[in-house]
This record gives structure tokens, C-alpha cells and sequence, in this order.
């Protein structure tokens, strides 16, 4: 019988999935961390990057998460993210689109810009179009 795990991913906007899983992969800030049923207990943050789940019957999902917390229970996994999205629901174009204006938006910062603010936003997107390459095996 294969072990599993329940987890929870939600946004500010909603509840994404919550299932079960034989194991998960989230982007910490200091790496990648692979998750299995029986993990040890741990809070962490997250970076913007690819959450991927691999289900039972060798199913998989994944979606994109802005950053957030990570807490991992024996049992349970829950991930918080103020936004996240389905990476099938994911427009490539609109992807390298806002990639694009966030990298010009940066270039052409002047004093008046939130450079904290824009250079999140430039995080963000090459996060998204990153992980949509990955997905894509580019």
C-alpha cells in the first residue's frame, strides 16, 4: 500500500486543492524541498516558483505559487500563498507578456517607482515563465 499525505494549497483568492499525495515538491527559499508522508514537522517560507504534487496512479498536478508559508505536519501539508493559480490554467503568452513589462518596468525604473514593489513584480514573472518552461521541458 502506498503511503500518502494530505495537502492543502490556498490563496488569498481560494482553495486550489486539497487531497492526498505521495509526494510533494515546493520551492523554498533555500532550495528545493521534497516532501513524503512522515516528513519531519517545519514552517518555512517559500519562494515564487512550481509546486508539484505527485498523486496516486501516477498522476500529477501543479500549480505556481508567489511565495507563502509551508507547514509541514507528519500528515498533513499546508501551503498559504496570497496568490497561486493551476499551472494548466496558466496563458503562456500573457506569461512572457507580463515577464517582458516587469524586465522593462525594472531597466526603465526612475525615482519616483517602487523599486521594491517592481522588483517583485520582476521576480514573480520569470518565476511563472519559468516554471511553465519547466512543465513544458524547455
Amino acid at each position: 500500500m502506498t503511503m500518502t499525505i494530505h495537502v492543502d494549497i490556498v490563496s488569498a483568492e481560494t482553495e486550489l486543492y486539497s487531497g492526498v499525495a505521495e509526494m510533494v515538491f515546493v520551492p523554498g527559499k533555500m532550495g528545493e524541498l521534497g516532501i513524503a508522508p512522515r516528513h519531519t514537522p517545519l514552517v518555512t517560507t517559500l519562494k515564487p516558483g512550481l509546486v508539484r504534487l505527485e498523486l496516486p496512479e501516477n498522476k500529477e498536478e501543479s500549480f505556481f505559487v508567489s511565495g507563502g508559508i509551508l507547514e509541514i505536519q507528519p500528515h498533513v501539508v499546508t501551503i498559504l500563498s496570497d496568490s497561486a493559480a493551476r499551472t494548466e490554467d496558466m496563458d503562456e503568452a500573457a506569461v512572457l507578456k507580463a515577464k517582458e513589462e516587469a524586465e522593462h518596468a525594472f531597466e526603465n525604473r526612475g525615482d519616483d517607482i517602487d523599486f521594491e514593489h517592481v522588483q517583485q513584480q520582476m521576480v514573480e514573472a520569470r518565476a511563472k515563465y519559468e516554471a511553465l518552461q519547466k512543465l513544458r521541458g524547455r
